[in-house]
This record gives structure tokens, C-alpha cells and sequence, in this order.
């Protein structure tokens, strides 16, 4: 995909009616653009191929929120009680006054229905094409993958929506009506089912980015699991480890940089090319200390759900220090976060100390920073990235996710756990080179399923599943309803007056009100009801 990422936009009507071809730069500069249309193009399989590179287009720099978009993804983890953000979009989705005129509530949902239109475009026209009987039946499954995991997040985020499996004329896309959540994942398990049947297990260097029959499984893995069907879940989850073609990679911090990128971790991830099709990722995370934004700020609650070395919790583990409360921790605590006067980057120790002249100074903007910020993903050499340029792919579904997601869907099922299982999946994860955490060892259901989701948690931070987990946990509002905490500011907070802490001396930061029985589902854009008088509003909104 790296190769092909430029792309000729034609937009008709509506959002049901955008329809956006890709093609490689030399080939758009001898096409003139005025001759492209349904009725010329769709003739040989390199017309295929630039049409589905426009269907993988999900957008590059500032673009809108999506279900693929890296920003997008970051919002999504800090929406389930993960951080904060500083124009504070996660807490509008998440602190009871969200509505239906919030344009990032439009921008996910719009931005789905674009990239559905192109896949029914390619899926409506491939047929036409003259090309390898083979190789036509791959595309397609590529392109149903995609909608499928685009349908997967609609109804999973809005409830009802309304199911377009073909091209719509402006009348007919004004006048749709929301289709049972039942019946679009059902519709998505068909079709991703169908495609993992033609897609390969893997693919080559200069095609990665497309998708695989272990993408399509992995999207099925999920759809299982929201689904509460175990049986069916652990046998997705189990065709994939049998592929014995993915692995565990013995480094952590570097899948998500530069050198990570070919990893047989990555089961999918957004493409990228600096100069030509990078994104705006590392300008939002950076710390003003290194010209960034510092846009985004992690809760202190993520931080403590990190254990010990030892392996056990910061109140279980006689390792904890609450003096000293960074040290002897999971390593993937300072992978993925920046602690004030303890994480270097760039020959720059990052701190928050409030009170000094410093860039990132927890009271420079008060209440917008929690004095943390996201280490994940920051590039460590300047040479390959900078804030504004950067062109590292983000993971959307890794190798990890498949073990734990079969283990938790074996132990849900009530088939049995036993050490065998136990090392061959959680403990892989938790026992690769670079975090080497003590194995678990324990089978007892109601334990096991405390430390399953506490290892998603701290191994998926920022990745943008945590949403996706506490929703199908029942979990989304105990989450956000509780009062959020920042930085470490003293070790004695009784008569600490300089900035407010709780009773352990942490920075009282943000606090949520989610309503229970109502924000669980996101309301339906009022611009999209304002076309089409057929779309009824979820409750509450």
C-alpha cells in the first residue's frame, strides 16, 4: 500500500454518495481527469487496482475522525477512562452532555459511510473488469473486509444504521432507513467469513497494508466476542494461530515506530508515507518541550493499572512504594507513558513541574494537562519522523490481540483453562524480550478474567480498542464515572496547599458524569436526520 497512496476525489450528493478513486502519481498525471467515469474506467486490472487503492484511502494530515485515522483511534482509548484530550473531545462523548450536533460524532459517522460508497462503487463495477479470475476474488474480499469493519463500528457505536450494500441515487440515500444492529453484524460475519476464504494468509513486503484472511478473522474475533459467542470466537481466534504465520515480536516500543512496521505482529494497520501521505499524529502527541502540541494527557488510573515486576497489582505487590510509585513497574508503563522528570526523549528529560518556566509545566494551560503525556508511538529519531512528517504506519490489530481474545473467549466459553493455554497465549504476550512480566498461573475464572482485561488494558493503551472492550464489558459507565487524577505532585498531601491532590498526593484532574442508559450509544447526526426524515434518534438524544 506504501506505493500506492495518491488519490483524484469525485464527490456526488451526499455522504452516501462519495465516491473517491485512488491512483498512483505518474499514472493521475497521464490520465486527464476528465475522461474517468464508470463507463471508461472499470476495463483492466490496473484500473482495479487504482480503484481499490482509493477504497483504502481513509485519509492522511488532519484528516476528519474515522475508525482507521491514528488520531482518531488515541481519541477512542481516551474516551473509556483513559486520558483526556486538550480541547477535551474525549470528555464531550464521555461527561453526559453529548449530542447530536457534535461534528466528531458526524465525522465518524460520515467518514464510514464515505468509505462504504467506495467500497459498493468497486464492488458494483469489478465485475466489468477483464483480469486473473483469481486475483479479482481476492480484491473483492479485500473490499468487503473493509466494509465490514466500517459496518462492525457503525453499529457498534450508533446502534441501528442503516445497511447500503449497493449505490444509492440521492433520493434513495435521503429516504433510508436504520437497519437492526442484529442485522448488520450478521450481515458483517457473512461477508467476513466469505472473505477470509480467498484472502491469503499473508502478504508480501510491497503489498502490506492490504488486507488478509487474518484480518478478516481478527475483525470476526471481535464481532464474536461483542457478541458474547466464545465457542465461535476462540475458533476464529484459533484459525488464525494456526496460520503459524504470525508471532509475538520480542520487542514492544518499536511496533509502533518506524522499525516495527514488517513485523509479523501486525495482523492490520493504516498506511503511511512521509512526504506524500503522512499524518498528523506525533504533532498532537509531543510535548511543547520538542514543538509539539501536547494534545493529549493519560489519566493516572491507566498509570496505576500497570503492576509490579512482581506481577502483582500496586496493592497487592510489596514491591510498590507509594513514595516512589514509578518504580519496579510493568515496563510497558514507560513504553507507553511520559512521567514528569523520569522519561527521556530526544537527550530531553520531559517534566510537568509545575510552578517553573517549563514548556509543558502541569499549570501553564490549568485544568488541560494532567502532567502526563504518550510516549507510544513518539519516533525516536528525527531522521525518520518529525512533528509535522511523519509516515509511520499505526497498528489497528496485532498478533496480541488474537491471544488474549482467544484465551478470554476459551475461559468465557467454560471449556476449561489450564497452564498450557495460559503460556500459550497471555503469557506470550506478557513474557515477550522487552517486558518479561512473570507469567500468570492462575485459572480461577473470576482472577483470570480480572487480569485478561487488566492485560488489554495496559498492552493495547492508545491503540483504540479500550472503547470496543468496555462497551461489551458493560463497563463503559464505571469507567468514566469517577473523578480522574493526574501527576504525582507530593508526598504529603495533607498539608500540601499549592495545587489540589487527593489523599495519595496525586493532581486532581478531570471528572466525568456518563450516562448510564444513554451515552453507551452515540447519537445520530442531526445533519443526517436533517436529509433524510426516515432516521430516528437514539434514546436520550
Amino acid at each position: 500500500m506504501k506505493n500506492y497512496i495518491y488519490r483524484l476525489s469525485v464527490v456526488v450528493g451526499c455522504t452516501f454518495l462519495t465516491v473517491i478513486a485512488g491512483c498512483k502519481k505518474d499514472l493521475l498525471n497521464t490520465q486527464p481527469l476528465s475522461a474517468i467515469s464508470d463507463a471508461t474506467f472499470w476495463k483492466t486490472a490496473n484500473d482495479a487496482t487504482l480503484a481499490l487503492n482509493g477504497v483504502y484511502d481513509s485519509g492522511a494530515g488532519f484528516t476528519g475522525y474515522n475508525f482507521w485515522a491514528a488520531t482518531s483511534m488515541v481519541n477512542l482509548d481516551l474516551m473509556a477512562g483513559n486520558g483526556s484530550e486538550k480541547e477535551s473531545i474525549p470528555d464531550n462523548f464521555t461527561n453526559g452532555t453529548l449530542n447530536s450536533t457534535y461534528g466528531f460524532v458526524g465525522s465518524y459517522y460520515s467518514q464510514a459511510y464515505s468509505q462504504i460508497t467506495r467500497c459498493n462503487n468497486f464492488l458494483a463495477n469489478i465485475g466489468s473488469v477483464s483480469m486473473d479470475a483469481t486475483q479479482k476474488a481476492v480484491m473483492i474480499g479485500e473490499v468487503k473486509t473493509i466494509r465490514a469493519y466500517n459496518y462492525f463500528n457503525l453499529a457498534l457505536y450508533f446502534g441501528d444504521v442503516p445497511l447500503v450494500q449497493k449505490l444509492l441515487t440521492v433520493e434513495e440515500a435521503n429516504s433510508v432507513f436504520r437497519t437492526p444492529k442484529s442485522e448488520v453484524w450478521a450481515f458483517c460475519e457473512t461477508e467476513l467469513k466469505a472473505a477470509a476464504a480467498v484472502l491469503p494468509v499473508s502478504v508480501s513486503a510491497d503489498r502490506l497494508g492490504h488486507m488478509t484472511s487474518a484480518s478478516a478473522l481478527a475483525i470476526l474475533g471481535r464481532l464474536q466476542l461483542a457478541q458474547k459467542k466464545w465457542a465461535e470466537a476462540a475458533a476464529t481466534y484459533k484459525a488464525i494461530i494456526d496460520f503459524n504465520y504470525y508471532t509475538i515480536d520480542p520487542r514492544y516500543r518499536e511496533l509502533f515506530l518506524n522499525a516495527g512496521e514488517t513485523s509479523r505482529e501486525i495482523i492490520m494497520a493504516m498506511q503511511y508515507i512521509r512526504d506524500t501521505y503522512n499524518h498528523a499524529l506525533l504533532q498532537y502527541l509531543t510535548p511543547e518541550t520538542w514543538g509539539g502540541w501536547h494534545q493529549y494527557s493519560p489519566f493516572n488510573e491507566l498509570v496505576e493499572a500497570y503492576e509490579c515486576k512482581d506481577g502483582k497489582t500496586i496493592a497487592e505487590s510489596p514491591l510498590f512504594d507509594k513514595n516512589n510509585p514509578y518504580n519496579n513497574r510493568d515496563p510497558r508503563m514507560d513504553f507507553n507513558i511520559m512521567i514528569s522528570d523520569r522519561t527521556s526523549f530526544r537527550g530531553k528529560v520531559y517534566s510537568a513541574k509545575p510552578g517553573t518556566t517549563l514548556p509543558d509545566r502541569l499549570n501553564q494551560y490549568p485544568g488541560v494537562w494532567s502532567g502526563y503525556a504518550i510516549y507510544k508511538f513518539l519516533e525516536d529519531d528525527p531522521a525518520v519522523a518529525t512533528t509535522n512528517n511523519t509516515g509511520n504506519n499505526f497498528p489497528l490489530i496485532r498478533y496480541a490481540e488474537v491471544l488474549l481474545g482467544y484465551l478470554e473467549a476459551k475461559l468465557e466459553s467454560g471449556t476449561g483453562v489450564d497452564q498450557a493455554l495460559l503460556d500459550a497465549t497471555i503469557n506470550k504476550v506478557r513474557g515477550r524480550a522487552a517486558v518479561a512480566m512473570p507469567a500468570v498461573t492462575t485459572t480461577d475464572p473470576t482472577a483470570l478474567r480480572a487480569i485478561i482485561r487488566r492485560e488489554r488494558r495496559v498492552e493495547f493503551a492508545f491503540e483504540g480498542i479500550r472503547y470496543f472492550d468496555c462497551l461489551r464489558w458493560g463497563i463503559i459507565g464505571t469507567e468514566n464515572n469517577q473523578q480522574f487524577t493526574g501527576m504525582k505532585l507530593t508526598n504529603d498531601p495533607a498539608n500540601y496547599k499549592d495545587y489540589p491532590v487527593n489523599t495519595n498526593g496525586y493532581y486532581i484532574y478531570k471528572k466525568r458524569n456518563f450516562v448510564v442508559g444513554r451515552n453507551e450509544l452515540w447519537p445520530i447526526p442531526q445533519s443526517e436526520r436533517d436529509l433524510n426524515k426516515n432516521l430516528t434518534q437514539n434514546p436520550g438524544y
